[in-house]
């Protein structure tokens, strides 16, 4: 769809992209928004429509998918290094942050693309970066190079670092010396990257030693000592070796980027994109707003729309233009939302055609609009010394020359700015014409006579927005197939205007208005066929929401189904991986040493992938949890309710609840557990089998959580595992175990704990506001 730079303009389409932009998490999704123009068909608006829609999804099911606050546009850099064939390592930092991201998306949706074939398709895009990310990898979290990215470099900080200590020695001798008197300060300086000493200025002639520079106040002097000044040479010439080698790492890190500039540039598209979408997904969520239907015709109908500017306060309106009329004529008293009208109908359409949601409920309808025209507002133009009937008048006549049958037409205030009765004609005479031609008009006036003919003509519908006379305020409501008033009189009436004064007025206007009865015929009509319709409509608004409802219910079933399905094959998959890890150390017990290191090396190889697939599953599995627990709503539990706990396939009845736990009763087995992971089932229970009844209760003294930070692995290990032990013969559903961040290791000793417990059905970091890389939360099996 094209838009005019008039229509650009006038709707302010900049800043309602900056509704999008205000929720992108990077430079990147603010530039992709700032790119985004109408599609040119509507295969492309519905392709976009399914890629956020795939995305929603995706973050309903799976949560975020991966990012990182440090990612950033790379374009000026790989622009620069074109022409000077090198970045430095804080640019190739910069270049690994957002390769190493889209890699990681990409990875994340591939998991699932058979789910999400449009969110595929663009993660696809993101080339295999494993070897240019090694490469990298030589750049530590400053940018700068490790000691080990080249031999040489290592070489020569190794010689730099052993000079350094000798000249240390040798000025501490002096520091610590005979001479320390003549000192200043005993502590050895750099300048001009030379070691020195600060030299009291009575001692500068006796000091053996050069002079190098004069302190700011004067009253000493920097001193480079006699004993260290072929070791200050030595050190400048291997600083400048070790600059030289750092330079060309850098050149041949560069040179791998720029062969692979087109895959760099296409990535960062994709993790623009993606920001961009999550910014539209935010938007979704916190404003309601929801995709059009994209229709054929070119026709629009538009529920409960709302100006994005004016946000929730805003008034909805409902309109619609095409089918039965092509012409609409809005009309009203000044300040009454004509103008708002028009352009909530022409950023609508923007927006819908280019794949974005709009501020309007469900069942919206946009058709095919091949481009969008307006004349809104008092733009006179300066350069042309154009007056402002002039002005406008020069933009429509380009818009007669450049619209077409499908293009979308809004015109403000129709027929103003010149003598009433020519406006008027000329008014009429636009309508007509662009009646004939076909395309959609939207048109707001004050004059009566165009009035009449919007009334009075076939193909053309009027509507008007609502006044309060007896506040004399506007409720910017919009009625469709109502002409509006301008309403002076009765203002003026109000505001005390003379008797006298508005009885001539109203004998002026009756004068006027030979034919008044074939409009108020016209009117009666509609009135009556309106009422009829909005009755058929109610009825018919009513059966779809209980389609919507009954809908609803069935997805949220499957769904509920499917993520037990899934959670039962994970924790399924999880025990045939045990086994037959097992089965393959029994194997190993049994080969020759050499056989033996052979296969525990290819052992050790598969171990990666499979406890890869674990934390995923685990992940997945803490995620559907949660989402059984959210389901539940506000019912609260009592005692004699069928309930399920959460991750479980079985039903079973409250016996007791105290405080935050409570006791259920599952196929004999009293379970105590956290109230907040039971869900109310329809499930039937099953009948107990006769026999003796097991409790599990919680014994005294076992808290919900264990602290071992500080701890050594040998001290915490141990008392981890009994407390674990104890926590799942307890009833515990789920208990923390308090291990500190640290370098990691007691994190992963914990870890390995955990999967070696056939208990333990999954664990888990804790998130925010539970302790983040500093907890795990192990959850045990029902």
């Amino acid at each position: 769809m094209y838009v005019s730079k008039t229509a650009y303009k006038s709707l302010e389409i900049e800043k309602i992209m900056l509704q999008f932009a205000s929720r992108a998490r990077s430079e990147l999704g603010v530039f992709m928004l700032s790119r985004q123009e109408p599609f040119s068909d509507k295969d492309q608006v519905l392709k976009r429509q399914a890629l956020i829609e795939g995305y929603r999804r995706y973050l309903s099911i799976h949560g975020n998918l991966p990012w990182s606050s440090d990612v950033a546009s790379v374009d000026g850099l790989i622009e620069g290094a074109s022409e000077t064939g090198m970045m430095s390592g804080e640019e190739l930092l910069r270049v690994r942050v957002l390769l190493h991201l889209a890699g990681r998306i990409r990875d994340s949706v591939g998991e699932v693309r058979d789910d999400f074939p449009a969110l595929w398709t663009l993660a696809r895009r993101v080339r295999d970066f494993s070897e240019d990310l090694e490469r990298l990898s030589v750049l530590d979290e400053k940018g700068e190079l490790y000691d080990g990215a080249s031999p040489r470099l290592r070489d020569l900080r190794e010689r730099i670092d052993e000079l350094r200590r000798r000249i240390r020695r040798d000025c501490n001798g002096i520091i610590n010396g005979s001479s320390s008197h003549m000192l200043q300060e005993r502590v050895l300086s750099m300048r001009n990257g030379r070691s020195v000493l600060l030299v009291r200025q009575e001692f500068v002639g006796r000091f053996p030693g050069i002079l190098v520079d004069r302190s700011s106040s004067g009253n000493s002097a920097y001193m480079e000592p006699n004993c260290v000044v072929s070791l200050n040479n030595r050190m400048v010439e291997l600083r400048q070796d070790e600059r030289d080698e750092e330079r060309r790492i850098f050149r041949a890190l560069t040179t791998g980027i720029m062969s692979r500039k087109g895959a760099v540039i296409e990535a960062q598209d994709v993790v623009g994109i993606m920001d961009m979408i999550y910014a539209v997904s935010d938007l979704m969520d916190r404003e309601r707003w929801t995709f059009p239907e994209m229709t054929g015709g070119t026709r629009f109908r538009l529920f409960q729309v709302r100006h994005p500017m004016l946000g929730s306060s805003a008034v909805p309106i409902d309109v619609h233009c095409g089918g039965a009329f092509r012409v609409l004529v809005i009309t009203g008293p000044n300040t009454g939302g004509k103008t708002v009208a028009l352009k909530t109908v022409g950023v609508s359409v923007f927006l819908a055609w280019c794949g974005l949601p709009i501020p309007a409920v469900e069942g919206s309808q946009v058709g095919e609009v091949s481009s969008l025209f307006s004349d809104i507002g008092d733009e006179q133009s300066i350069e042309q010394s154009l007056s402002t009937f002039s002005a406008h008048l020069k933009n429509v006549v380009d818009i007669l020359e450049d619209s077409d049958d499908r293009s979308l037409i809004l015109l403000d205030e129709l027929g103003a700015g010149t003598d009433p009765q020519e406006g008027a004609a000329l008014g009429v005479a636009l309508l007509k014409t662009f009646k004939r031609r076909g395309p959609l008009v939207l048109a707001t006036t004050h004059h009566n006579p165009i009035k009449k003919f919007a009334t009075t003509t076939d193909g053309v519908e009027t509507a008007s927005v609502d006044f309060d006379l007896s506040t004399l305020t506007p409720t910017y409501r919009l009625i469709m197939g109502i002409p509006g008033q301008s309403n002076a009189l009765a203002i003026a009436e109000r505001l005390g205007m003379h008797r006298e004064v508005l009885g001539e007025a109203e004998k002026v206007l009756k004068s006027g208005e030979a034919s008044i009865e074939t409009m108020i015929g016209e009117l009666q009509k509609k009135t009556l066929h309106l009422d009829s319709q909005a009755a058929s409509l109610s009825k018919e608004r009513q059966e779809i929401e209980e389609l919507k409802k009954a809908i609803a219910k069935d997805r949220h079933d499957l769904e509920r189904i499917k993520r037990r399905t899934i959670m039962k094959a994970d924790r399924e998959a999880e025990r045939v991986l045990e086994e037959a890890e097992s089965q393959a150390r029994e194997m190993l017990r049994g080969l020759d040493e050499a056989a033996k290191s052979a296969a525990d090396r290819e052992l050790n190889k598969h171990k990666k992938g499979v406890k890869k697939s674990k934390e995923r599953s685990q992940v997945r599995q803490a995620v559907f949890e949660a989402k059984e627990i959210k389901e539940r709503g506000s019912k609260e539990i009592e005692v004699g309710d069928v309930v399920q706990i959460s991750g479980s396939g079985s039903a079973g009845e409250v016996l007791s609840i105290g405080g935050k736990r409570a006791v259920v009763l599952v196929g004999g087995l009293k379970v105590e557990t956290d109230l907040k992971k039971l869900t109310a089932s329809d499930k039937k229970i099953r009948p107990e089998v006769s026999g003796p009844s097991i409790s599990v209760s919680r014994p005294v003294g076992v808290p919900s959580s264990i602290m071992v930070r500080g701890m050594t692995v040998d001290e915490a290990m141990p008392l981890v595992a009994d407390y674990l032990d104890r926590a799942v013969l307890a009833g515990y559903g789920e208990v923390t175990v308090i291990h500190g961040r640290g370098e990691g290791i007691l994190r992963r000793k914990v870890h390995e704990l955990c999967r070696r417990l056939s208990y333990v059905a999954n664990f888990r970091l804790g998130e925010n506001g539970e302790g983040g890389y500093g907890v795990t939360v192990v959850s045990f099996r029902d």
